[in-house]
């Protein structure tokens, strides 16, 4: 098996859910208790969240190159960011290495091409919902992306994430009202609703909605898996 560096931390509560999949994925796959040779290197969200705040993304990309390389010198052959945010400094980052990061959006646009989607909507931190560097890259493989137009909107779905989710909070007012969003991007036109924060699917789950729910956090961990067993 291939040797994967995760580095999670933003937050713990969804790098956890993360390594669970994977896991259980690569038991399931041998059909016993076979555990992939897994690599975690946590950041410190604290700062990564001081830095969001300063629009100190330089900051951000250093911390996120450092955690790279010593994964790499522990033994890693490729990394993943876990979660949708950092994606934002990953041209950066894979700039500065000489391996690969497996990109969260890449495997989000596989997964809504196998349902034979063309529109869905998107749910993630303000960050990843007025900037385009998640949807842009799924854009890039013929799938339309529509986002929250009101400011209250994402001001308030980024509340719920920052000050609840990544506690590991579920508020069950927050939780509907995420479920009113999406349903004013269903309303417009989506045919299935990308929960593009990995803290989301700790609150929202498929028997919630009518359409589909692409969880990332659980479609960017099947490529993890997809990784780690190419050579099976």
């Amino acid at each position: 098996m291939k040797t994967l560096g995760l580095i999670g931390g933003t937050s713990w509560h969804s790098t956890i859910e993360y390594y669970s999949a994977i896991n259980q994925a690569i038991n399931m796959h041998f059909g016993n208790n076979t555990n992939p040779p897994l690599l975690v290197y946590t950041i410190d969200q604290a700062k990564v969240h001081k830095f969001q705040v300063e629009n100190n993304w330089n900051a951000i990309a250093d911390m996120f190159t450092e955690a790279a390389f010593s994964l790499k010198k522990a033994g890693a052959e490729a990394v993943m960011f876990c979660a949708n945010t950092p994606h934002k400094i990953y041209n950066k980052v894979q700039k500065n290495i000489d391996f690969n990061i497996i990109h969260i959006a890449d495997a989000t646009s596989k997964s809504i091409h196998k349902q034979e989607l063309k529109k869905v909507g998107f749910i993630g931190t303000k960050y990843t919902m007025t900037d385009t560097f998640i949807i842009d890259r799924i854009e890039e493989n013929g799938i339309e992306v529509l986002v929250p137009e009101m400011d209250s909107y994402i001001e308030n779905l980024h509340r719920i994430i920052i000050q609840e989710l990544t506690y590991g909070i579920i508020n069950k007012q927050s939780k509907q009202y995420v479920l009113n969003v999406i349903d004013s991007l269903n309303n417009k036109g989506a045919q299935g609703i990308i929960l593009g924060c990995t803290e989301f699917p700790l609150m929202i789950f498929q028997e919630d909605l009518e359409i589909p729910i692409f969880n990332t956090t659980k479609i960017h961990a099947n490529a993890a898996v997809d990784y780690i067993l190419d050579n099976f």
